[in-house]
């Protein structure tokens, strides 16, 4: 009886949750009290991720907020720190079908996106083509190692990611919504790979970088994989949830001024540009585009609804401002030289860039 009792209570749990994620928010109450519900799913949701992905607390919440933002990630990090493991913990919690494509050199097109294959009807004995979906049909794809294929084949994947949608002999097909693609890439061997193009970097809305475990972690590690005890976690969102809060955090407020704080924010990484600090102007050979932009005020949105607000402000964008545009500015030799990264040179650009426009 247990049984059959539990899945009426965790639909009705559910329904009431698309109800208050679904609106009509006509006063400033409703949209609290949505953000409030999504806030405390969102530390469900990490709850149920750490019970399994041990540590790691920066990766797992800049996953979680691009997936709301409705972008993809790109997770940089040396092998065996659990890429391949949060993707799988992502799609129980999550409840989304789950694919991994293990990127090769001689992976091709059609094993990503799935092919025409002739069929022969039993009964007729006719014969036509019928497609047959490639992993890409997933709603959680893992592209594992994706610079270890030829760059025909991360195009393949990266036109999907765009486009929303694969085109196989003439004929187009929607992937179904929500559709998140996590690719991972080791930063240290690069022999025998094929570096992502910055235009194809450029569709990650995230760059996250997966740091070494530190002792108490590995040790957290160790007590769980080398014992028979084992943690299956519950799930707690699903596709229709994650459609309902990706459209509620669109419609985060953004004031003027922290849009503006945005834009100056985003000019400033390019060269010529006025609002350019001198002193980070060596550094940098070509600055973001507006999809940086786009990707900046998108994941401050979520931020600021994870955290129960419906209007963003600065500390939101500057949250969200590394994983966002390390992956898009190009450094120049000065900054190759002196190993002036990334990171360093964004957190510069922070420290320079006024909160209020000058008058």
């Amino acid at each position: 009886m247990s049984g059959t009792t539990a899945a009426p209570k965790r639909a009705e749990v559910d329904a009431r949750i698309l109800q208050l994620l679904s609106g009509p928010f006509t006063d400033i109450e409703s949209v609290r009290t949505a953000c409030s519900a999504m806030r405390d799913l969102f530390a469900q949701v990490k709850a149920e991720i750490e019970k399994v992905f041990v540590g790691q607390t920066i990766v797992v919440e800049q996953a979680l907020v691009a997936l709301l933002a409705n972008g993809h990630v790109l997770l940089e990090g040396v092998p065996g720190l659990g890429k391949t493991l949060l993707v799988r913990t992502l799609a129980t919690v999550l409840e989304l079908p789950y694919s991994r494509i293990q990127f090769t050199p001689d992976l091709m097109p059609a094993d990503i996106t799935g092919t025409s294959i002739v069929a022969e009807d039993p009964v007729t004995g006719r014969r036509s083509f019928t497609f047959n979906p490639g992993p890409i049909f997933a709603q959680l794809v893992l592209a594992d190692e994706i610079n270890r294929a030829t760059p025909k084949s991360q195009a393949a994947l990266l036109e999907a990611m765009q486009e929303r949608s694969v085109t196989v002999a003439g004929q187009t097909f929607p992937l179904k919504s929500p559709f998140f693609v996590l690719a991972t890439q080791n930063p240290i061997e690069q022999e025998g790979t094929y570096p992502l193009p910055e235009a194809q970097l450029d569709r990650f809305m995230f760059k996250v970088q997966v740091p070494f475990t530190t002792k108490e972690e590995m040790s957290q590690v160790l007590g769980r994989t080398t014992t028979e005890k084992s943690t299956t976690p519950r799930t707690i969102l699903n596709d229709d949830m994650i459609l309902k809060a990706q459209t509620l955090a669109r419609n985060i407020v953004v004031a003027d001024h922290v849009q503006d704080f945005a834009i100056r924010f985003v000019l400033s990484t390019q060269p010529g540009s006025p609002h350019m600090p001198e002193k980070v102007a060596k550094y940098v050979s070509i600055g973001v585009s507006p999809r940086a932009a786009q990707s900046l005020v998108s994941a401050a949105k979520v931020v600021a609804l994870i955290d129960g607000r419906y209007a963003i402000g600065f500390k939101d964008i500057v949250a969200v401002s590394l994983p966002s545009l390390r992956h898009r500015i190009i450094r120049s030799f000065e900054a190759e030289a002196e190993g002036v990264t990334t990171d360093a040179i964004i957190r510069r650009l922070l420290e320079a860039l006024p909160r209020e426009a000058e008058a």
